[in-house]
């Protein structure tokens, strides 16, 4: 990746760690503007921007960017109004350069602190500078809010971080240098760290042990009534809180696993009676509690979640075991843990794996649905056919036009999705909503139900005409509803509006990576014809079959599959007249 930065400070030493970090994505080159922030800022023509950054970072000090807050660092008199007409411009500066970069990283404003001495009077409504610089923050955060590729990070966190030297004011004098080795260091990481949130590269599962992770003590000697958890115990009170931490990552969408060796029945006992957990069987999306060796049990339980290894973090107590997993499969984050329990909760914290660039709905429900998604696969044990077990679903997709509600979602689902994606491409909300208007590109979502509950917004398709051909663009399809007919009703929906938009072939070119071999694997077996090893067409006088087992409820702003309705009235019902469905379940409804 290509980076600029952009300061009123010496950012050489941001730049170093940057480029020198191992972990992904690589920033292979930096440029840096020093010294002219409004200038590269407002144009589009300044040297900075001839690299083609992937993402920027403008780190300015606030009285190197805000006359009003400079003077009020030398005593002057200043008004709240210039403060925030000054922030304001700098704002506008700043949202009229993303449209040059993909992603815009904006600091918080931090100042040394011998600027706040002066006791009583540093929060003072007159004059006073710790208020001041509290008040710009928050009015810099308002001025950004919304902008879909701009990023405030909070640098205060950096400072803490850095310690009583945090300020290097020799280095001040010296060379422009405002900040020591640390600070730079944390915010390099926390830079890397957002890149894999916006790259889709953030981690997505936690797997845990149990014994001495989740509590203390082996449950298989003591029992479930002799386990440290919670109680007027430290170990135990730091079990508790690491146990609400994790169930707190579940509401930013990070799914939780078990992967233990013990009897699966003594440790489900656990959890399910003892009155200091935290986490219950609901909170976990799988397990495999047995004697097995843990590397396997990992694949395994990953494979039955549709889940990529390189998505997880194994936590484990034992050196011994995760050494085993990181050997076996080099793709786990696998982070060393400490010995005292009173610190998982610390240890917790401090991975910067889990970054996003936002948490939708969906994301607060994916545990919940990951439970309900467990229970719909324990029923399938007890149906041998998959079509009648299919068809025991009464599984719903729901199709919406891309539209300013799920706008969000979509865009998330398009850059996190790896493995049925047919493009692989990563574009920001804002990039995505305006590739989606041109008037030869339709974008349609898919929400998927069932009864066991709703799976929320799981499929995008998007397709251009090209002439007299219409080409699906993006093919892009959770995991979590991959196998269950779902890409057929998609192709379903892709020949339709195919046929809407009067051309006569409808073809979809895969684009080959590390992860998308079952992509591959569904359009080499859904009928179409493929040509040239990657690329598939269909005649889009067809119809594509929808598969008994799913019933479409079309969006009444979906109007290319209302035309197709009436091409089509086997496949595509536009009434939900229980006449015309009678003995075939595949239907089309319009809400």
């Amino acid at each position: 990746m290509r980076g600029l930065l952009i300061s009123d400070f010496n950012i050489e030493n941001l730049s170093a760690y940057l480029k020198r970090d191992k972990n992904l994505p690589a920033v292979d080159f930096v440029s840096i503007s020093y010294g002219e922030v409004f200038q590269t800022l407002l144009d589009e023509k300044a040297p900075g921007w001839s690299g083609d950054p992937d993402f920027v970072v403008a780190w300015t000090r606030p009285e190197g960017v805000l006359a009003a807050f400079r003077d009020l660092l030398s005593c002057s008199r200043v008004r709240d109004q210039d403060l925030d007409r000054e922030v304001d411009a700098y704002a506008a500066a700043l949202l009229g350069a993303t449209k040059r970069t993909r992603a815009m990283f904006a600091p918080t404003w931090v100042i040394p602190p011998f600027h706040q001495t002066q006791g009583l009077l540093d929060l003072a409504p007159s004059g006073g500078v710790a208020r001041a610089l509290m008040r710009i923050n928050a009015r810099l955060l308002e001025s950004l809010a919304g902008a879909p590729t701009i990023y405030p990070l909070w640098a205060d966190k950096w400072i803490q971080l850095g310690g009583p030297s945090a300020f290097n004011y020799r280095l001040w004098y010296l060379g422009k240098i405002p900040f020591s080795n640390e600070v730079f260091k944390a915010a390099a990481r926390d830079i890397k760290a957002a890149l894999r949130g916006l790259n889709g590269q953030a981690k997505k599962i936690v797997i845990l042990d149990l014994d001495d992770i989740l509590w203390g003590g082996l449950v298989g000697d003591t029992g479930w009534e002799g386990l440290t958890l919670g109680g007027h115990d430290s170990a135990g009170e730091a079990l508790v809180d690491f146990q609400r931490e994790l169930q707190a990552l579940t509401k930013r969408g990070i799914l939780l696993a078990i992967v233990s060796k013990n009897e699966e029945s003594t440790a489900l006992e656990a959890i399910t009676k003892h009155p200091e957990m935290v986490l219950r069987l609901d909170d976990f999306a799988g397990w495999r509690i047995n004697w097995g060796d843990k590397a396997e049990n990992v694949v395994n339980l990953m494979a039955e979640l549709n889940l990529g290894l390189d998505s997880a973090v194994f936590i484990d107590d034992s050196p011994v075991e995760r050494a085993r997993v990181r050997e076996a499969l080099p793709q786990l984050l696998v982070p060393e843990w400490p010995l005292d329990k009173r610190l998982y909760p610390q240890a917790l914290l401090s991975l910067d794996c889990f970054d996003s660039p936002s948490v939708t709905e969906e994301d607060r429900q994916r545990s919940s649905m990951s439970v309900v998604d467990r229970k719909r696969k324990e029923s399938k044990i007890h149906v041998g056919d998959l079509g009648d077990w299919l068809a025991t679903l009464k599984t719903i997709v729901r199709v919406e036009e891309l539209n300013q509600v799920n706008l969000s979602r979509a865009a998330q689902l398009l850059n996190k999705t790896n493995q049925m994606n047919l493009a692989t491409r990563r574009m920001s909300e804002a990039e995505f909503e305006a590739w989606a208007k041109e008037k030869t590109r339709k974008a349609w979502t898919f929400r998927v139900s069932d009864r066991f509950g709703d799976s929320g917004l799981t499929g995008i398709l998007t397709m251009e005409i090209d002439g007299s051909r219409a080409r699906i663009v993006d093919f892009v399809l959770s995991c979590r509803v991959m196998g269950r007919k779902i890409e057929e009703a998609m192709l379903h929906v892709a020949t339709s509006g195919a046929r809407s938009a009067g051309v006569y072939e409808l073809y979809a070119n895969y684009r080959e990576t590390p992860k998308n071999k079952p992509c591959y694997d569904f359009f080499a077996r859904s009928g179409l014809t493929c040509r040239g090893g990657s690329m598939f067409v269909w005649d889009a006088a067809q119809p594509y079959p929808l598969d008994s087992a799913v019933r479409l409820v079309c969006d009444d702003s979906v109007m290319s599959l209302k035309t197709s309705a009436k091409t089509n009235p086997s496949h595509l019902l536009t009434k939900t007249d229980p006449s015309q469905q009678k003995g075939n379940s595949a239907s089309l409804t319009h809400g």
